[in-house]
């Protein structure tokens, strides 16, 4: 398997973790320090980089943040995509879509310790994966490194991770960038969906903050999809997400102090320093809506 590497993380959101799916994690400064990330990546690693560079979160990354923030003990899996349905999608862009999605509930399990659920999770995953072409990226041992793991959350993050971008780089080796860029849009949005399930808006909650963010996250997902949009799959999912986007350039940005984390509008939220985002509990509500609407559009069956 080719050494390629995958810059993972938030635009303007700190530190960034650079990825390769044969294992450990390279940590390089976020943009805040001034030098240009492109730059600063190629002067630390002297392989190859991805043709497919770009700045978009893993699922895992989200949800590990969410639990951090949130409440562990908390199991609930009533709002991910049941595992049964991987039966009702019979087209591709539904197959490539609801592979992403079910990649990040799988984690999503993996991350909030419910093994049982995983497991059938990682079936759902490997059925889909199978019929969007990447079987070898999700080898048979694979289950039995979760079955052996099931007490061990940080493991199983871990494999659900490995699993992933395995998939990521076999779409890529085999030139399925229409199929590779669906994945990634459903993985993201399944993401973006579990965590407003998870999160209750509140000024100056960090979930709030990182949900704001979402906005550059999803700017530059835009333009990976421009990519492909000559697939008419991919372009109507372009289009999807420029509706979403829409919803997110209705916060405002401001010059403050790197300090200040309230607006004078008692209900808004200012995110980071410098140039900052004003999340309202209105436009909140509003993206919530939006991410519901079309996640629901991916994965529901007549």
């Amino acid at each position: 398997m080719k050494n390629l590497h995958y810059l993972i993380g938030l635009t303007l959101a700190g530190s960034m973790t650079f990825t390769s799916c044969g294992g450990g994690d390279e940590k390089v400064d976020g943009p805040e320090d001034g030098m240009d990330t492109t730059t600063k990546v190629e002067n630390n690693v002297n392989t190859p980089v991805s043709e497919t560079f770009f700045q978009v979160p893993s699922p895992g990354e989200m949800l590990t943040f969410i639990k951090m923030v949130g409440d562990p003990k908390k199991k609930d899996i009533s709002f991910l995509n049941p595992p049964d349905n991987q039966k009702n999608y019979n087209d591709s862009k539904s197959k490539a879509l609801n592979f992403g999605i079910y990649s990040c509930d799988l984690s999503y399990c993996s991350i909030f310790e419910i093994g049982s659920e995983a497991l059938k999770y990682f079936k759902a995953v490997k059925i889909m994966g199978d019929q969007i072409g990447v079987s070898t990226a999700i080898k048979p041992e694979i289950l039995k490194r979760l079955e052996s793991n099931l007490g061990k959350p940080d493991s199983l993050a871990v494999i659900t991770d490995d699993v992933y971008f395995s998939s990521f780089e076999a779409l890529e080796d085999s030139k399925q960038g229409p199929t590779l860029a669906l994945v990634v849009a459903g993985g993201w949005l399944e993401s973006l969906f579990i965590a407003t399930q998870l999160a209750k808006w509140e000024p100056n909650s960090p979930v709030i903050e990182r949900l704001a963010d979402q906005k550059y996250t999803l700017e530059n997902l835009i333009e990976f999809l421009k990519k492909h949009e000559t697939d008419a799959n991919v372009a109507a999912i372009k289009t999807d997400f420029e509706g979403l986007l829409a919803e997110y350039n209705k916060l405002t940005e401001q010059t403050t102090a790197s300090d200040a984390k309230k607006g004078k509008d008692s209900k808004s939220t200012v995110i980071g320093g410098g140039t900052q985002l004003v999340m309202s509990k209105e436009i909140y509500t509003s993206i919530v809506a939006k991410v519901r609407s079309l996640r629901n559009s991916y994965t529901l069956t007549k």
